[in-house]
Formats: structure tokens, sequence, C-alpha cells
């Protein structure tokens, strides 16, 4: 901008590219909520939502992972990480959200997991309307949300799926990993309506395998089911990732050079592209979602 021109301005306005910026900060920020979940245990499923996220944080991306395993908590645990609180002592009133929000490697925002799911549902109005501010508030800084599932088809499973605006399905090359991602894919499509999975083939031989994989689900779900299901890609077996869960830290931090670490890489890029889902693009739908399954399944009423 020439000399005479800024001599022209009313003492503080706001130049044009200031306006910008001002406004955007005043836009509603869309968030992209992910659910990594698998049919069975043991699939590295955690793995994946723990590399994928400190991948995503690594390329400049604001990123919370909240870990929805209402049993067993694994996300804390592979980060070496000791929470004191986590978020059933938000569901009680012991704490506030802010309160439990552990950081981790490179920023990484961390909801440890809660005790269960039924406390939701149970909660009163009021504390919902409290807890959807939170995550609201939290959601105004961040710009991704991976929710890391338990294994299996248990309740919680489908309230975190079925809130989450995408799903990540880890499968791997066992027979049992196919057989229960189909019965999980089976029951959310069937029973909750949800039509689209991202197909994520992990701890394989090479990237033909990968794609072996995912489409041999593909074929039995192309025959029974309505649903649509896009390939991911593959994460391949990588003994730096073990040596890294052995040393309680993600292999994008210990092994960044790794086989598996760049692939990670990789597919948080290409998460990047996917479109976010409009005006549902918000924490706080997320957490709506969360309660009115919850109240659904145990037949709590308003």
């Amino acid at each position: 901008m020439l000399a005479s021109e800024l001599s022209c301005m009313r003492p503080g306005a706001v130049l044009p590219d200031q306006a910008a910026g001002l406004r955007d900060l005043a836009q509603p920020r869309s968030v992209r909520v992910i659910a990594v979940t698998g049919g069975k245990g043991g699939v590295g499923k955690t793995n994946v939502s723990v590399n994928l996220a400190l991948a995503m944080s690594d390329q400049g991306k604001r990123v919370m992972i909240m870990d929805a395993d209402l049993g067993l908590a694994n996300v804390d645990v592979m980060l070496g990480i000791c929470p004191r609180y986590n978020l059933s002592h938000v569901l009680s009133g012991e704490r506030r959200l802010e309160e439990i929000i552990v950081t981790g490697p490179t920023g990484l925002k961390i909801v440890p997991a809660s005790s269960g799911i039924k406390g939701m549902a149970e909660l009163p109005a009021g504390q919902h309307a409290a807890l959807i501010r939170a995550f609201g508030e939290l959601g105004q800084n961040i710009d991704v949300m991976l929710v890391d599932t338990a294994a299996g088809i248990s309740d919680s499973v489908i309230s975190f799926t079925k809130a989450s605006q995408e799903v990540i399905v880890v499968i791997c090359d066992e027979p049992a990993s196919m057989t229960d991602a189909y019965a999980l894919i089976k029951l959310l499509q069937r029973e909750h309506g949800i039509s689209r999975f991202r197909i994520l083939a992990n701890m394989v031989k090479n990237k033909q395998e990968g794609r072996r994989l995912y489409e041999n689900l593909a074929r039995v779900t192309d025959r029974y089911l309505f649903v649509e299901l896009d390939y991911m890609g593959s994460v391949p077996y990588d003994k730096l990732l073990r040596k890294a869960v052995r040393k309680q830290s993600a292999v994008v931090e210990s092994y960044p050079d790794s086989c598996s670490s760049r692939q990670f890489k990789v597919l948080a890029q290409q998460a990047d592209k996917w479109p976010v889902a409009g005006s549902n693009g918000n924490v706080e739908f997320f957490v709506e979602r969360l309660i009115q399954h919850s109240r659904n399944a145990t037949g709590v009423t308003k």
C-alpha cells in the first residue's frame, strides 16, 4: 500500500487482509470428526489412531484424539502418559473438560478414556448442554478430532461411530479380522444407517496384499450390503513400530523415517483432502449425536 493511501486511512482502520482475518475468526470452524474402529482387537487400531493424529499434527493441523475405549484406556498408555482425570470426571461434575485434556507430542490434545458412556445418557439436560458447550469451545481451537473406539461391536462402539462424520475400519490379514469387520459394517449399515466406510489395511507385507484384503471385503459387502467402501490405503508391517510400542512412543515420533511412519504421513495428507460435512462439521454436533444415541440405547428420556 502506498504512503499516500495510508495517510488517507482513518485512525484505527482495518487493512483489507486484517479484515479478512477477522472475518475468518468470526466464522464457526468446521472440525473433521473421524472414528477409527475395527471388528476385533489386535488389528492395530489404536496405533493407527495415534500415529495418524500425530502425522496430521506434524503437518500443521490442530488435532485432538479422544480415547473412546471406555473399559481399557490405550492412547495414554501408548504414549507413556498418566492422566490424573478422564471424561468420567467431567460427567460427574468433578472436573471441567479443559482440566482433563492432556497434551502429547507436537501439541496433540488427548481426551483420556472415561469409565462408561451410560453416564452421558443419565446426565440432566443442563449438564448435557454444559458438556456440548465445553466441547464446542475446544472445537474452536482444533481442526480434526480422531475418536479411537474400542474393539468389537459394543454399544459404545456404535455410539461413537454413529456420531462421527467419517468411519475408518482397520483390517489385517487374519480371518477373524475380516469376518468381524464385515459384521461391524453390516450392523452399522442395517441398524444405524451408516453407508460409507473408509477401509485401512494394517500390518501388510506390501501394497498388493493391502489391496487384496480390501477387495475381498468389498466383494462380500457388494453382494449383501448397500454400502460404499473407500479404500484408504495400507500400512506396512514394521519392526520399528513394534519397537516404538515397547518404548511407549509413537513410531512417527521415534522413527520418522521408518516405512510405517512415511505411510502414516501419506495417509494424513490424503485425509486432509476429505470433504468436511458442511454445517454438521463441528464438535458440538458430534456430542449432541453421541448423547442422543446414548439416550436411545438406554431408554432414558428427557
